[in-house]
């Protein structure tokens, strides 16, 4: 009998593994921790291509020493997220505003909805609360374009009026969130917390 001898090969779930156990080799959780940033921003500029990373599996891979590399040519590290907040009111504006600067995350605020789309398209915000009833463009108005500009920004949306058929059309440019009015300081904070961290479905109630 004539025996062969092959040469094992490696397998597509072998390289990835051993792409995970390589030390210069992080995954997103590993990576925003490295940056002191929040994994869902993270992995929204990877999608982007504003950071340098790769694909394996359903989830992204970043390069240790690229990334730091990176971080110090754009002065990234340390970041806080920056959060801006849309909404007429603006005793809401200012309240929520304090509430989220006391947990040290940036915070860009919009009187309407014209306002918010300039700031989004200069400031590139990691999220978006976003009031629903506004005179002028409406939330789902302002929801449209934000989908245009970058279809993967978490969007919260923060009304009085739940049940309303601009809630059900606002529900359709996920990833968005519905958070409703009067909301106290516990329940915002957890909820941006939440989204930052791309913990859970976002196109749901909190």
């Amino acid at each position: 009998m004539t025996t062969h001898n092959r040469k094992p090969t490696t397998t597509a779930r072998q390289r990835r593994a051993s792409a995970t156990t390589d030390s210069n080799v992080l995954d997103s959780h590993e990576a925003a921790r490295l940056l002191g940033a929040h994994v869902e921003s993270l992995r929204r500029m990877a999608r982007r291509g504003d950071i340098p990373a790769y694909k394996i599996g359903k989830d992204w891979r970043f390069n240790k020493q690229a990334l730091l590399h990176w971080a110090e040519t754009h002065h990234s590290r340390q970041r806080p997220p920056l959060i801006l907040v849309v909404d007429d009111e603006k005793s809401f504006r200012d309240t929520t505003r304090i509430f989220l600067e006391k947990e040290r995350w940036r915070v860009a605020t919009a009187a309407n909805g014209e306002e918010s789309l300039d700031l989004v398209r200069r400031e590139r915000p990691d999220m978006v609360l976003l009031d629903l009833m506004m005179p002028g463009m409406s939330g789902v108005d302002v929801l449209k374009e934000l989908h245009a500009i970058d279809p993967d920004l978490p969007v919260v949306v923060i009304t009085a009026y739940p049940d309303s058929e601009l809630m059900a059309q606002a529900l359709r440019y996920p990833p968005v969130m519905l958070l409703p009015k009067p909301v106290d300081k516990l329940t915002l904070v957890r909820t941006v917390r939440r989204v930052l961290e791309g913990s859970g479905d976002r196109t749901q109630q909190v």
